[in-house]
């Protein structure tokens, strides 16, 4: 695709970046075939051909407008465009700069802007946002569905219990995250159990918060950024220290973890760091995958027959990581019967943020996620994201949980 870029970014390393993307975009349509939004709204503008022209014109200099930031809102980022794409157009990054502009040169309406605000200063703060998950659990009855329905229910037992302290010679770092440790502290813990079952001591570093992705990808940047750092800080000492891999159980945070090398690029002071980091990161499956002689022995010394189990693969796993098949055979190996599940590679509406400034398509979304979950008639869902747990929960009768915990109960 052919582009003449405007004077206020030819220059500059996005300038650099989104030319060189464009340039790989030959018109196919590919991607349109696999885009939820474009499956939803049938517009050429609600799918990532159409959303690239949009901003193709952006940076061509064109009026920034409230019709390109509606196309541009309505993306989930899910990526499965980047898998169908058989030119390997990185449309996520394209997507960022778009945004980015957008947000720079259109100023939103105080009824778009107010919420946003709210969800970067809150949920990013593990403090702040479980606190407030206290007091809404307590006040469940008397909050709006919509919102009652987005909190799991208050742990119970042994959730959230870290294994005995064990030191293994082999340690990893677990990311706590901002969110996930108020909403589903037992994920972290399982994990824990888990891989100390296989020799593996992993601990959190409680300095470390959220990953940078929810500011991130509510076009604060820079505070994004300030994000990653404070946990490269954090996380140094222990990298240097030898830790083998940095555990993030939230697939969702993985990808962004992943991306810390990319986004810090140009930051003389951390670049070689956020490389390191991003080269340390490890989603779950990832880990115990690489150990699966001595898992999978003491997964067929504790299996027995777990019943039908839906997989609901989020994208970030599969579009963003591309882990593919790696959980379902675990799970498998566990005993868990899994059914299949159609259009498997279509997200389920969650995306971060987006279940809450895009309702409406979300619950469209989630919808269609539910019937093909629940077709083989399942017992329960397993999930390897906390955004996609809570959504698909909150719309689900059956028990959405995280799979780790599952592969945690069958070796109990």
């Amino acid at each position: 695709m052919d582009t003449q870029l405007a004077d206020f970014i030819r220059d500059t390393r996005a300038g650099q970046q989104a030319e060189a993307i464009l340039r790989k975009c030959v018109h196919c349509g590919f991607c349109t075939a696999t885009c939820p939004t474009y499956q939803l709204l049938g517009d050429e503008l609600d799918g990532p051909r159409g959303r690239i022209y949009l901003i193709k014109q952006l940076l061509e200099g064109k009026a920034v407008t409230e019709k390109t930031r509606t196309h541009l809102d309505r993306c989930l980022t899910c990526r499965s465009c980047e898998t169908t794409c058989p030119s390997g157009v990185e449309y996520s990054r394209l997507l960022d700069i778009g945004r980015q502009i957008v947000e720079q040169r259109l100023p939103r309406p105080l009824r778009e802007a107010v919420p946003r605000k709210l969800l970067r200063e809150v949920l990013p703060r593990p403090a702040v946002f479980g606190a407030l998950v206290r007091v809404g659990r307590a006040l469940r009855p008397l909050l709006p569905s919509a919102l009652a329905d987005k909190l799991p229910p208050e742990p119970s037992g042994k959730a959230g219990e870290w294994p005995a302290k064990t030191v293994h010679p082999r340690r990893m770092l677990a990311l706590a995250g901002c969110a996930q440790p108020a909403l589903a502290p037992n994920i972290n813990s399982a994990t824990a159990r888990v891989l100390d079952r296989i020799g593996i001591s992993l601990f959190e570093e409680k300095k470390a918060g959220c990953c940078g992705a929810v500011r991130f990808h509510l076009n604060d940047q820079a505070a994004a950024l300030d994000d990653m750092r404070r946990n490269i800080d954090a996380w140094w000492p222990h990298v240097e220290a030898g830790i083998e891999a940095i555990v993030v159980t939230a697939s969702g945070c993985g990808v962004q973890v992943r991306d810390y090398a990319h986004l810090l690029a140009d930051d003389p002071v951390y670049a070689a760091k956020a490389e390191r980091v991003s080269g340390l990161s490890r989603d779950p499956s990832e880990v115990l995958a690489a150990e699966r002689d001595t898992l999978f022995h003491l997964l067929r010394q504790s299996a027995v027959p777990q019943g039908k189990l839906a997989f609901h693969s989020p994208c970030t796993l599969q579009h963003g990581l591309k882990i593919k098949g790696v959980i379902e055979e675990l799970l498998t190996v566990a005993g868990f019967e899994l059914t299949p599940v159609a259009d498997a590679h279509l997200c389920c509406g969650s995306a971060g943020t987006y279940s809450l400034l895009q309702p409406e398509l979300s619950q469209k979304l989630r919808n269609n996620k539910l019937v093909a979950l629940n077709a083989g008639s399942p017992r329960q869902v397993a999930t390897a994201n906390i955004g996609c747990l809570c959504h698909l929960q909150a719309g689900s009768l059956l028990a959405v949980r995280h799979w780790i915990e599952l592969i945690d109960e069958v070796l109990e």
